[in-house]
């Protein structure tokens, strides 16, 4: 498995990722407006998109996804609790950071909980409900890395004030995640690469939440 961090992109500097099987088809995780640079670095790393799995449904995580679906044909993943805002792509979101750009989509995704395996050839993504940030967040762990989304960051979290947050449902999730057995790279929506046993050291949001004593 390989996993590229692309640079950020969109208003908010959002983070995605590109995690590559052996086979050199890729999964993008998260799908930020700007779809010529992602489709560049795909040839730039001999790969081919197959499918995309979103941590959340907000404008800055989304913006791309139908440019990409329709010069690929990759699938589209997405937590059920979020796919409207998929749907409308955002617009109240996306029109209090006065972003343009972003498009919404409106063809065929697929849902799936946390009760479900994703797979990409050898790759298989275990998933994880977090919601706080939004109902339907998530976060994807295949092997040793965590795609976070805008659940955890570096010595911060996701915000719980805009529409759909929810602190309480936050805490609950940090709780989970801070109580996951050993260490994870954790590759957030922004912001730089940490590990699950930093976050646990120095996260004040996460050592609060924790349930094993950290």
């Amino acid at each position: 498995m390989r996993v590229i961090k692309l640079k950020p992109l969109s208003i908010c500097e959002t983070n995605s990722y590109l995690v590559i099987s052996q086979q050199n088809n890729a999964v993008l995780i998260d799908a930020p407006y700007d779809a010529p640079y992602i489709l560049e670095e795909l040839k730039a790393n001999n790969c081919t998109l197959k499918q995309i799995f979103l941590t959340h449904g907000h404008f800055d995580h989304i913006g791309a996804v139908a440019d990409l679906v329709e010069a690929t044909g990759c699938d589209v993943y997405i937590h059920p609790l979020d796919e409207k805002m998929l749907r409308t792509g955002d617009e109240m979101l996306a029109t209090l950071f006065r972003s343009k750009g972003y498009k919404c989509y409106n063809g065929d995704v697929k849902l799936f909980t946390e009760n479900d395996i994703l797979r990409l050839d050898e790759l298989e993504f275990d998933i994880l409900e977090t919601p706080g940030h939004t109902p339907g967040s998530v976060c994807y762990i295949c092997g040793d890395a965590m795609f976070s989304g805008d659940t955890l960051f570096s010595r911060s979290i996701g915000r719980t004030d805009l529409e759909g947050g929810n602190f309480q449902q936050m805490k609950k999730s940090l709780s989970r995640i801070a109580d996951l057995g050993g260490d994870l790279t954790i590759y957030p929506g922004h912001m730089g690469t940490t590990t699950l046993d930093t976050e646990r050291k120095y996260n004040p949001y996460l050592r609060e939440n924790a349930g094993g004593g950290y």
